[in-house]
């Protein structure tokens, strides 16, 4: 890594990957927009008089897009790590903007645990933290349930002992 690299993934610290089964939710639920837009591309296409051509670019282009897509999802998952400091919680996430987000334990004011009916037919969950200041909210996704909530605790332990509206 870079210089650069090290203000948004400090290599002294221990990160926390998220689970893999984020990528097989993430890429489950493009593919099934992907299909539903083929359907109806296959249906104006079918229904109306457009050239054949438009019709074909634009499976090229469907394709494509899912394409890229689906290889940008894992590689956006793995960009995602967090680490629990004394004093802070670091959450570090993107590939081409990256972003580092500090979370103060005493600026917390909730800590959610999210699931979607995706995401429990896997067994992931997503933590979100909100503060005081709302461009230092962050979100966790793809824990297993017991890291979820035992994060949750820890985080709300942690924000009342220092003071936090937890």
């Amino acid at each position: 890594m870079t210089s650069i690299d090290d203000a948004f993934r400090p290599t002294d610290e221990k990160w926390v990957r998220l689970s893999d089964k984020l990528v097989t939710v993430r890429r489950l639920t493009q593919g099934i927009v992907s299909g539903i837009l083929l359907l109806v591309l296959v249906a104006v296409w079918l229904l109306t008089p457009i050239p054949t051509w438009v019709g074909v670019l634009l499976l090229v282009v469907l394709v494509g897009v899912t394409a890229w897509s689906w290889w940008l999802i894992g590689r956006r998952v793995r960009s995602y790590g967090y680490v629990e400091r004394s004093e802070d919680l670091l959450v570090t996430s993107g590939i081409l903007f990256r972003r580092l987000v500090v979370v103060p334990y005493g600026r917390l004011q909730l800590v959610d645990v999210v699931a979607g009916p995706m995401d429990r037919a896997f067994g992931i969950a997503t933590v979100r933290l909100h503060t005081a200041a709302a461009t230092t909210d962050a979100t966790i996704p793809g824990l297993t349930p017991e890291n979820a909530s035992g994060l949750r605790d820890r985080l709300a332990a942690l924000g009342e002992s220092r003071g936090a509206g937890i």
